[in-house]
Order: C-alpha cells, then sequence, then structure tokens
C-alpha cells in the first residue's frame, strides 16, 4: 500500500510529480562520486532522468569521469523506456565495486542523450554529492536513485512498494 505523497516545501520537488514515461533533463549542478577516498568523477554536465515514484538519477559523461575508474562488468537489464542496460564495475583507490554503475551504450531514440553516460549507484560509493550534499541511496538498490533534500516521497524501491 503506497504511504501518501508529501507535499513538497520551498525548493523542493516531489517524486509524486515526475512524469511517466521518465523525463531528462540537463543539470548544472554539480555532481561528485568519490570511491576508495578518490573522486572518480566530477561534472555539473550531468543529465538527471526524472521518473513518477523515483529519486534522480545522475548520469554523468564519461569524459567527466577519471580514467581507469570503469570497466565493463557483469550482467545487463532492460528499461522499458531506456533500452538495454550494461553494468560497469568501479574502482577508485584500493577499492573495487563490481556492477556498481550502469550505462545504455545503445539507448532507444527518446533517450539518445544517455548514450556516453555513466549512472552510479549511491549506496556502493563512499559518497556522491549533489552541490555539497551527501545523497541518501534510495532503498531497495535497484533503481539507484539520488535523494537530497530537495527531493521528497514516498520513494519506490523499499519493501512494500513494488507495486506502486
Amino acid at each position: 500500500m503506497r504511504r501518501r505523497r508529501q507535499r513538497p516545501g520551498p525548493g523542493q520537488e516531489s517524486v509524486w510529480d515526475y512524469p511517466r514515461p521518465p523525463a531528462i533533463e540537463r543539470s548544472d549542478r554539480r555532481i561528485r562520486v568519490i570511491l576508495g577516498g578518490e573522486t572518480i568523477a566530477d561534472t555539473t554536465g550531468a543529465l538527471r532522468i526524472l521518473e513518477t515514484s523515483h529519486p534522480p538519477v545522475y548520469y554523468v559523461p564519461r569524459d567527466d569521469v577519471a580514467d581507469g575508474a570503469l570497466s565493463p562488468g557483469e550482467g545487463a537489464s532492460f528499461c522499458e523506456w531506456k533500452g538495454v542496460a550494461a553494468y560497469l564495475d568501479v574502482t577508485g583507490g584500493d577499492r573495487k565495486e563490481r556492477s556498481a554503475a550502469w550505462t545504455y551504450p545503445s539507448p532507444v531514440a527518446a533517450y539518445a542523450a544517455l548514450k556516453d553516460h555513466v549512472a552510479f549507484y549511491p549506496s556502493r560509493m563512499d559518497a556522491c554529492l549533489v552541490d555539497d550534499e551527501a545523497v541518501v541511496a534510495q532503498e531497495g538498490d535497484f533503481y539507484g536513485g539520488w535523494i537530497t533534500s530537495d527531493i521528497v516521497g514516498p520513494f519506490k524501491g523499499g519493501p512494500g512498494s513494488y507495486g506502486w
């Protein structure tokens, strides 16, 4: 059973106002990803996917990811909107997280802008930051959403939310 939509305050967004199919938009906010004590991604050119009931997912241009931080991972998944995702292993410092990021090598036409961009599971990194705010990972780790203080839910992903 879905909990009630939280009313957004000033400067906040409700994930229940996001569209389906998802919207894609450019973000000029500073996005950083830290693993193994190293900043492995740093950009102000990310893309943001906004989908009903989900916190945003930030996609970082590959050119803004540190050399050697990404390598092919195991597995793939299918998104009814974006197409086939390939998983990536992520290395930073002395840590390697298997299948901790994903990319759409050949996204469907409506999401073509995602080509050559990478999304990271925040729960698998030391930290993910939007501007200077540490992100809280979306519960369940399937969707990989980034929760910040300007986003309100409830959020899909946790126990009991499968049928939302």
